[in-house]
């Protein structure tokens, strides 16, 4: 049987998670895409116009839900995931809202293989109505996201400010597959 690897993709807003996470894909890779913007949508459908904003416990609340299933569907090879559980508790952490313990637990019951960082990179940054932080706040949720990571006892990978073929590159070649 062959074994599953969890590879996490980690970065603020502006960071090229999204365009890096569909060139892993391109290249014949499982990939579990990011679900915030699902949410987020769905919410906006019903009225709501920023939900993390209006009501970050339920967006949190159904974030982590989908998070959880995303890590579950893994059966086996490599998994890569635009972002991870632990994103969850993080930004709770950046906005000052309580965490709940079951956000920890969770974070510590799953476990991904390997955690690379994508530092914010304020020339490939753009606002949408999705993304509502400033580029100063994504720097702040960056630092954040990787502190929190690390208090996990994750290495923290830092993936270079390159192409995009070139940030592919360097994330297969850290973790020896072509």
């Amino acid at each position: 049987m062959e074994s599953t690897a969890r590879i996490l993709l980690i970065g603020g807003p502006g960071s090229g998670k999204t365009t890096l996470i569909k060139a892993i894909e391109d290249k014949g890779y499982t990939v579990h895409h990011e679900i915030s913007r699902e949410i987020t949508l769905k919410a906006q459908k019903q009225g709501i116009e920023q939900l993390f904003l209006d009501d970050p416990m339920s967006f949190s609340n159904q974030l982590l839900e989908k998070r959880i299933e995303q890590f579950h569907r893994a059966d086996s090879g490599i998994h890569f995931y635009d972002r991870g559980i632990p994103d969850v508790p993080a930004y709770h952490k950046s906005t000052k809202d309580p965490i709940p313990e079951s956000y920890y637990e969770a974070s510590k019951k799953h476990i991904y293989d390997q955690v690379f960082f994508l530092p914010p990179w304020k020339e490939i940054y753009e606002s949408d109505n999705e993304r509502y932080e400033s580029y100063d706040q994504a720097v702040t949720i960056g630092k954040i996201l990787t502190d929190f990571y690390e208090s996990l006892n994750y290495n923290v990978i830092r993936v270079p400010k390159l192409p995009v073929a070139e940030r592919l590159d360097f994330i297969l070649r850290t973790l020896k597959i072509d």
